[in-house]
């Protein structure tokens, strides 16, 4: 295996994966945060990754929202995804899905972020977007193809055994 795929691999694993360095939940965990993002769980429509990956195979019409940062997305994403960071939203979701009936699903890395983000597109008119409960992490753990924008190459990713 070349260097430039074991390095564009252990990127990958690194932001899709969830270290036990720390038992103790985030730090936003035990603050409003964590009431925000279940409020908006509630509040919003959600699907499985299964579903995600359903509605991929079945070749739905689709539009799958990554919202996590560049930096992230760049290093792997679920192909065919769109990059449009949380925090920048409400700004770009016009020019990158100007019709407000289509169907999206939102992710991210475990599904707190693509909660938010479904809100404030729900809040922006968009009344078919759709949460990702479990995120990116979940997709990785399951098998399901990612894409890397570093080499532009799909891999799939294999869990390691517990």
């Amino acid at each position: 295996m070349s260097s430039k795929i074991c390095v564009v691999l252990a990127m990958v694993i690194g932001f899709f994966t969830v270290t036990n360095a720390s038992a103790d939940e985030p730090k936003w965990m035990q603050t409003k945060s964590k009431e925000m993002v279940d409020q908006a769980r509630a509040e919003t429509k959600n699907i499985t990754i299964q579903q995600l990956k359903q509605a991929i195979d079945d070749d739905a019409d689709v539009v799958i929202l990554d919202v996590r940062t560049p930096k992230e997305y760049e290093a792997a994403h679920i192909p065919d995804s769109i990059n449009a960071p949380r925090g920048l939203l409400e700004f770009s979701i016009w020019s990158l899905v100007p019709d407000q009936q289509e169907t999206i699903y939102v992710y991210c890395k475990t599904g707190a972020r693509a909660a938010l983000a479904t809100q404030l597109l729900n809040d922006l008119g968009y009344k078919k977007a759709h949460a990702v409960d479990t995120g990116g992490f979940a997709w990785v753990k399951a098998g399901y193809p990612v894409q890397t924008s570093i080499s532009d190459e799909t891999l799939i990713l294999q869990p390691a055994p517990d």
